[in-house]
């Protein structure tokens, strides 16, 4: 619109003409918002509010009277406030440029009022105490300009060629220097003992994998000489069992030729033994009772002890079937056979001792002399004892009882 202005957010505008501003100052101060302005009546001016940047380079003197070179960096500005902006706007709104060059001055002036009260060392290592007092000294000087400062920054300090700075810190260097060779040296050290471990767990991994190949090994020949021990292994195990089971057939057949022998030849042989024994206790019995017989002349007597003694005769006979193998092959009749065997044993032994006692022939009657006995006579073995038939020789009506 025409007349009306507007600064921009970072400016004042100053109005000149008419009435007079805040303080009697000769213009009026709008900042921001718009304001409307006569025109040929009235005048416009704009006034910076923003950042601004001075840079002092200057050589001081310390209180030691060494000469350093101090660089430093000061950022300032317009205050906000109506005052500031009128003393500014008196100063510096014809040429704003001044407001660098002054602030430089200002501050060129404190800085070496303040350095040469301390000492190098004060400079150097408290550059942040150096740069607050700076800020403090100047700050009522740079109020009555209008102008505020934000901050102050050393940004170098050196002392030319007269190496106080260097030799200052030559200590430290030698101290920083000393560390840094331990370091080093420890770094080295850590650095050779970690290869030495490296290399002593790589000879360990290579002794350790040397074993286990060397154990492999070893299983795998044991493994193949196991495999080619096999076949021979087992076929000599199938020999072995073979051999004992040859070695047990044998011995079954040797024993079942041993029962075979004691059945044919033994068990005979005691039986035909048995016989003769018992054949011979009676003759002997025999004999005993003729002499009794003949001592007493009492036939009555001698009859009664044959009597007697024919139950022994018969347990005599039956004894010699103690001991033999016996085949009953009828049953119930097989056995009475065998009894009546042993009391006809028994009566024909009574019988013949009664004839050689009455002074018969103890053959007895030839066959065809008439003898109406159709049994077989006992015979004698010509020493006057009497032979009986075997069990061989006897048959039953159901068949032969054979006594091996």
């Amino acid at each position: 619109m025409f007349g009306y202005r507007v600064p921009a957010p970072d400016e004042a505008m100053l109005i000149s003409g008419g009435r007079r501003g805040l303080g009697g100052a000769p213009f009026r101060v709008v900042t921001g918002h718009g304001k409307f302005v006569i025109p040929f009546f009235r005048k416009t001016r704009f006034l910076t509010l923003s950042m601004c940047e001075s840079e002092v380079t200057e050589t001081c003197v310390t209180r030691q009277g060494i000469a350093l070179h101090v660089r430093a960096v000061i950022a300032f500005k317009v205050g906000n406030d109506h005052e500031s902006i009128i003393n500014a706007g008196q100063r510096f709104l014809s040429d704003q440029d001044q407001m660098s060059v002054l602030t430089g001055r200002i501050f060129a002036g404190h800085l070496r009022a303040i350095i040469g009260s301390m000492t190098v060392e004060e400079i150097v290592t408290e550059r942040q105490k150096l740069a607050a007092e700076v800020l403090d000294t100047s700050k009522t000087e740079m109020a009555k300009i209008g102008l505020i400062v934000d901050s102050l920054q050393i940004q170098s300090i050196d002392d030319g060629d007269a190496g106080y700075i260097d030799a200052m810190s030559a200590p430290h260097k030698a101290a920083i220097q000393r560390q840094a060779q331990i370091a080093q040296a420890q770094a080295t050290q850590a650095s050779v003992e970690a290869e030495q471990e490296a290399a002593r767990k790589q000879a360990e991994y290579a002794r350790q994998t040397a074993v286990v190949k060397a154990e492999y090994s070893a299983e795998v020949d044991r493994a193949q000489a196991q495999a080619a021990q096999a076949g021979p292994l087992a076929q000599a195990h199938a020999q072995q069992e073979v051999l004992a089971a040859q070695t047990e057939l044998a011995q079954r057949q040797a024993k079942l030729r041993q029962q075979q022998l004691v059945a044919e030849v033994v068990k005979p042989a005691e039986a035909e033994a048995e016989r003769v024994r018992v054949l011979a206790a009676a003759e002997a019995q025999r004999m005993k009772i003729q002499a009794e017989a003949a001592a007493s002349y009492d036939r009555v007597a001698l009859d009664r002890m044959l009597i007697d003694q024919l139950p022994q005769i018969v347990k005599e006979a039956a004894g010699g079937l103690a001991g033999a193998n016996v085949n009953v092959l009828n049953g119930a009749d097989g056995l009475g056979e065998i009894a009546a065997g042993l009391v006809s044993q028994g009566l024909t032994i009574l019988d013949s001792v009664r004839q050689n006692l009455n002074g018969q022939d103890p053959e007895g009657p030839r066959p065809g002399d008439g003898r109406p006995d159709d049994r077989r006579p006992e015979q004698s073995d010509g020493n006057g004892l009497l032979q009986l038939p075997t069990n061989r020789e006897r048959k039953s009506n159901d068949g032969p009882v054979d006594v091996d």
